[in-house]
């Protein structure tokens, strides 16, 4: 029953952490849109895989990662620029749009596998939101210090990533599909969310720094 606890946990903190809006679930859902569901697949995969790293670091390596700050200011600021840069620039490439083309961060070749988890990389917040949650579940002994629950954590979390996302690749698909609503819309609403996501960015550098210390 422990095992279904653990894992169930760990599905239910990262699907309610794919819910809101955001630079991936939007990606996911426009990837669906232009390219297929196989493609949207591919990129959930590589969003998944990285997180997990990122759940597995934050829950057993909470020292390494106060050692070594400056390495998440420098990856923050490098999320914050890429991320208004790719806003400003998708919502001009919108704004200029004739008829219906791919976003500008899906029009090159890239293979949607590495696109997932090079982005899914960019997002440092993650590092907070892992180890706060992991804290609180750790002092209310429903997650217990050993490598075995923390294995089945993390392979709850990659699973909530995968149903959140799934949300949005079919979700999103359906709504865009119902409401008929053009690739233009979709692209002005990304790079509206990806100048929300480097100024949320920005008010976690400057008011919530502390939150790792």
């Amino acid at each position: 029953m422990n095992v279904i606890i653990v894992l169930g946990l760990g599905w239910l903190v990262s699907f309610l952490g794919q819910l809101p809006l955001g630079t991936m679930s939007i990606t996911a859902t426009q990837i669906a849109v232009g390219e297929g569901f196989s493609n949207a697949w591919k990129y959930t995969i590589g969003v998944m895989l990285v997180e997990l790293i990122y759940v597995r670091l934050t829950i057993s390596g909470v020292a390494w990662i106060v050692r070594h700050t400056l390495f998440f200011e420098i990856l923050n600021w490098i999320t914050v620029v890429l991320f208004m840069a790719l806003g400003v620039m998708t919502i001009i490439h919108a704004i200029r749009q004739q008829g219906e083309k791919k976003a500008l961060l899906l029009n090159n070749k890239i293979s949607r596998f590495w696109l997932g988890a090079s982005m899914s990389a960019l997002n440092p917040a993650q590092i907070p939101f892992w180890f706060i949650w992991s804290s609180y579940l750790i002092g209310l002994h429903m997650l217990h210090p050993v490598y075995s629950e923390f294995n089945l954590f993390s392979a709850g979390c990659g699973l909530g990533t995968i149903a959140g996302l799934a949300v949005y690749i079919y979700g999103g698909n359906w709504a865009i599909v119902k409401m008929k609503a053009g690739t233009k819309i979709l692209n002005l609403i990304m790079g509206i969310i990806f100048i929300i996501a480097a100024l949320a960015q920005l008010y976690r550098i400057f008011f919530v720094h502390e939150t790792l210390k």
